[in-house]
Order: structure tokens, then sequence, then C-alpha cells
């Protein structure tokens, strides 16, 4: 507590913080269970709190249009989070999550897995060829629009400018959106909105063996969902299929590299890899915190919220408590068990985690079969333009097997 008697106040924009959170989680977590965001919105440290948070039903996601008028400014991004399902309470909620998880679920990622391997080969095979690669440019951002666009039927022709536009709308997720930042978002919405609605529209003539066919069923089959829900909620998945993945990927490699012994005991025994995944996520989450709006006055510790205030869920302060993970500051690739929350829980457990497990899984088992040695070559520089805890460039030395 400070001089008034409040909990402390939480700076995300400090650049200690910006450059290595977690000394500041530490000490947060140990001043009780709430810290200070700003006005109206406080933080929740603590694993405990944090998961019964995500599951509670006087919490909610749905947040009125001032708020997000608020964070992005009036206009097309705005309108677009108000559509998404990451946004809406249930029964919206359900109705469509139920709808847009077809293309995600483990039995259509296993069908991909095969494909998947194939592609981190194609993308990872003129390393070999020069001994070196940025992971940021040359794998972690192209394996997973590759995939998400395949599962969705966009055309190889225009995954670039998916991307581009994706990476814009990106930023737009951050509680309080960068004036510079705004105007590229709710431009890259408008083309994100006329490009899908295109495909869609072609669909309608002709229905493929993708996620927009499905959905164009699901909208004939009566269930509601009108023709700007499935754009906006097509686009956001898009971004819920790609984003998380890559910054997991290029976590994970940096976590290596900056722990040798354990890329060591990987080498030793590639059947850690599974769990090494769990661990980047836990070790580095790249969606550092998630917001919840107070429908119902909820008690943490000693204080009371009350409704309308916004709860911030520190996800990446949980998977650092020290009364659930072991020294949580070290990487440790046997970790086990490791309940992590950085996929959330609850009604709005990640779309895309199966997705991004799988890609994350599939590149480190290629790195332990087809390399002998994988050595930083250069700085690795962060992303400081992003909402998630991310790279700009992850650049390494690679030797052949």
């Amino acid at each position: 507590m400070d001089a008034s008697g409040l909990p402390p106040r939480f700076d995300a924009l400090d650049p200690a913080v910006l450059e290595d959170p977690y000394p500041t989680y530490a000490r947060l977590r140990a001043a009780g269970p709430l810290c200070r965001f700003g006005p109206g919105s406080w933080g929740v440290t603590r694993h405990a709190d944090v998961v019964a948070l995500q599951r509670d039903p006087r919490l909610g996601s749905e947040f009125p249009e001032a708020y997000h008028h608020l964070s992005v400014g009036a206009g097309p991004a705005s309108h677009f989070f108000q559509r998404i399902m990451l946004y809406r309470d249930p029964p919206d909620h359900v109705r469509l999550r139920r709808l847009m998880s077809g293309a995600f679920t483990p039995a259509v990622v296993r069908r991909m897995r095969g494909y998947i391997e194939q592609t981190v080969d194609d993308l990872l095979a003129p390393a070999l060829e020069s001994g070196s690669c940025d992971v940021v440019r040359e794998l972690a951002y192209p394996l997973p629009v590759l995939v998400v666009s395949t599962l969705m039927g966009i055309p190889p022709e225009a995954h670039d400018d998916v991307r581009l536009h994706a990476m814009r709308l990106g930023r737009a997720f951050s509680a309080i959106v960068p004036a510079d930042a705004r105007d590229a978002a709710h431009e890259s919405v408008q083309w994100l909105r006329a490009y899908i609605g295109g495909l869609l529209d072609e669909r309608r003539k002709a229905p493929g063996d993708d996620l927009l066919s499905t959905l164009l069923q699901a909208e004939d089959d009566g269930d509601r969902l009108s023709h700007d829900e499935i754009v906006d909620n097509t686009v956001f998945s898009f971004f819920a299929g790609f984003e998380t993945t890559v910054h997991l990927i290029t976590n994970g490699f940096a976590a290596l590299l900056r722990a040798p012994d354990q890329f060591a005991l990987l080498r030793s025994d590639p059947g850690l890899v599974p769990g090494a995944v769990e661990e980047f996520l836990r070790f580095e989450a790249p969606i550092q915190g998630t917001a919840r709006l107070v429908r119902e006055p909820v008690t943490i510790g000693s204080r009371t919220v009350r409704a309308g205030r916004v709860l911030v869920l520190m996800l990446g302060s949980a998977n650092h408590d020290e009364a659930v993970f072991h020294d949580p500051g070290t990487l440790d690739v046997t970790r086990n068990p490791n309940p992590h929350v950085t996929f959330g829980g609850g009604g709005h457990l990640c779309l895309g985690a199966f997705l991004a497990r799988t890609e994350a899984q599939v590149v480190f088992d290629w790195v332990l079969r087809r390399t002998s040695s994988v050595e930083q070559a250069g700085d690795l520089v962060r992303e400081s333009d992003t909402p998630f805890r991310a790279f700009a460039h992850v650049p390494l030395a690679i030797k052949p097997a």
C-alpha cells in the first residue's frame, strides 16, 4: 500500500516494465492481490484470483460503445470490436464461438499437421543452406499466416496483404491505442471487411471446404449470423489464429538462447518438446493481460470492486506467481505441472490454442531433428510498437545436422 492506503499503481508503459515486467509483477504480488491501472480500473496480480475470475459470471467481456471509442476512437475499428466474440457475453458469445470454432478443432488441426511440417521445412530450408535466419521475419510471421489462410480458404496471392492489415489491426488491441495507430486500424478494418466480404460472395456462388463456406452454411441454416458478424469474426479468427503463434515461436527461441542448458536438455530428449512449449507460454506470455467489465460487485482480498469498473487479469504476473510456480523466473522445460493461464480460461479460452501449440511443437521438433547447433547471431530486439510481448528481430546462426 502507498501512503494513501491504496494498492500500488502499475504503469504498463514504464520503460523498465516494457523491457522486463516480472520484477515489477513480483513487487505488486507481494503488496497484495490488486494494483491500480488507471481511473476506474484495477489489475489482478495473483494466480489463484486470476483463475477464479476467468470463470466468474459477475465479470463480462462486453464493454459499452463509449469504452471502445475511448480506446481506439470512433470508426470502423470501434464497431469491429463491438461485434467480435472476444468482446461479447452470452448468449451471443456462445453462439459466435460455436460457429467460429469449427476451423480450430483438434481434429482439423491434426489433419493439418503434415501441411504444417512441410511448410516449416520449406521456410527453414534456406536457413540450412545460408547458415543464418531471422526467426521473426523468415519463420514466425509467415508460418501461422500460411496455415490459418489455408484453413480459411484465403488464396496465396492475398496472404501478404491480409497479414499486413491484420498486423495493423493488432495494434488496436491495446487498452488505449496510440493516436498514430488509430487511422491505420480503421483503414485496415475497412480493407479486411471488404476483402473477406468479397470472398464470402464468391463462396455463396461456389462453396468450398473451408471456414467461410462453413459459416455461410450456418447462416443459411437460420443460426442468425449476419453478414457483418461473419465478416468481423472471420477477421478476428484470422488474427487469433496467427498473432499468438508468432510470439510463442519467437519468445520460445529467445528463451532458449538465454538458457543454453535448457536448449541442451531438449536436444538430449526431444520428447520434452510439448512440455517445453507450455513453459514458453508460461515464461513469456504473448498476451500479458486481459480486461473484464465488473457487472456485479466483486471482493478481492480486502477490497470490493464496484460494478462498472474494469479488472485487468494480469496473465503474465499470474504465470510468475511464486505461490504456484517454483523459481518462476527460471526457464524449466521439464516443469510439471504447469498450470499457466496464457490462453485464458472459461468461456473465453483462446480459440487458436491447439493450433498455436501444434505449430510451435512442429517448429521445435524440426530444429532438434534438422540442426546440430542454433546460436544467437546478433542482438535480440524487442518489438515496442505492439500490445504483445514480442520481438522484432531474433537472429540465428544455424548448422545443419
